[in-house]
């Protein structure tokens, strides 16, 4: 069900009939099965399904963390399909960002060091990374926190900074896990707000994983996951 507005034809990402199979001992265990996506600019993209359905190994093709068996995956343009980890990685610190459900900040530094980390690791100048870090605190609202430590912050708090360190880098493509699964009713719809319109804003594509059925409903569209396979009817029940 798609409500996204005259979104740019180039997409940002394009997986294209993908096939992912892992091996458990003597058993062949199929993830994917001939799954295709295609991601705009600025689209929010919403992955749902139950335990074992394939999301966490779309999320982790579409991250270069792993590599389909089959199939083909595009990024801006660029076939991603087979890198070596070393051209991975630089594409993953140059256009991908990551927001966890655990949000993943580092303990002993600062709001403003956990969202400078992925510049410095890129080796972005000093004085444009301070520039870009305290950009990105003011558009999360948390300019005033910036010398803080995380365990100083609420839940809602730990995951804009999460969303800041993501975007600082102004990846193409945003990936979520379960970005909301931690948070109260009131502080999710704050989240969703924020990715939405850093999303629009900065025209991020992001691909999120979730059960949350608020985050559903305001994606622009749902693609439901069963057996490795996409299912129009389960995305349907979905956003009912």
């Amino acid at each position: 069900m798609d409500r996204a507005h005259h979104l740019p034809a180039a997409p940002v990402l394009d997986i294209q009939a993908v096939h992912k199979t892992y091996r458990l001992g003597a058993h062949t265990v199929p993830a994917l099965r001939g799954v295709n996506l295609q991601l705009q600019p600025g689209e929010l993209l919403a992955l749902t399904g139950p335990s074992g359905s394939g999301k966490s190994t779309l999320l982790n093709l579409a991250g270069l963390i792993d590599a389909p068996d089959a199939g083909r995956i595009l990024l801006q343009g660029a076939d991603v399909t087979h890198l070596d980890e070393a051209a991975a990685n630089r594409l993953r610190q140059q256009a991908i960002g990551f927001i966890f459900q655990g949000f993943n900040l580092v303990p002993v530094m600062t709001v403003a060091e956990n969202v400078d980390y992925p510049l410095f690791i890129a080796g972005v100048p000093p004085a444009e990374r301070r520039q870009r870090v305290a950009e990105m605190l003011r558009a999360v609202g948390l300019h005033d926190h910036a010398a803080h430590r995380p365990d100083a912050l609420s839940g809602g708090q730990r995951q804009r900074v999460a969303i800041a360190r993501a975007l600082v880098k102004h990846p193409a493509l945003v990936i979520a896990d379960e970005p909301t699964a931690s948070l109260d009713s009131h502080t999710a719809d704050q989240v969703l707000d924020l990715m939405r319109a850093q999303g629009h804003a900065r025209q991020a594509a992001f691909l999120i994983a979730t059960h949350d059925a608020r985050l559903l409903r305001r994606c622009d569209r749902v693609l439901a996951l069963c057996d490795g396979v996409v299912t129009t009817a389960a995305a349907e029940e979905a956003m009912a």
